[in-house]
């Protein structure tokens, strides 16, 4: 009996964590980043969105992958994350005051500027 139990324990268990890595997705953004700051500043706020499990930005592709639970968030949920940071999501313009924010070298590259469709 307690064999039993034990199995059924190791069972429930086990797929319960199945569950669990199956419930992260993972969205590409296109953004408006071009130097280490705009990565520095998105990576160390927008994992703070609700939902938010993994954020990498890719300054060669201007993306942003983001690992998330769509349990708790989506898509469109974070690219509003991005925006409220000052920068583009995809065709969505930045924050204005968030740009004003922004540090000065983002400011003067261009962050604020629409990234170029791949």
């Amino acid at each position: 009996m307690r064999t039993l139990l034990a199995l059924s324990l190791v069972l429930a268990s086990s797929l319960a964590f199945a569950q669990d890595k199956k419930a992260v997705e993972t969205l590409t953004v296109r953004t408006s980043t071009v130097c280490d700051m705009c990565v520095k500043t998105i990576e160390e706020n927008l994992i703070y969105e609700k939902g938010v499990k993994k954020v990498k930005v890719d300054l060669t592709t201007n993306t942003i992958a983001v690992d998330y639970d769509p349990r708790k968030t989506g898509p469109d949920a974070i690219r509003k994350g991005i925006v409220k940071l000052g920068y583009y999501a995809d065709d969505l313009p930045g924050d204005p005051e968030a740009f004003r924010n922004l540090p000065a070298c983002c400011q003067k590259e261009g962050c604020g500027q629409p990234a170029e469709k791949h």
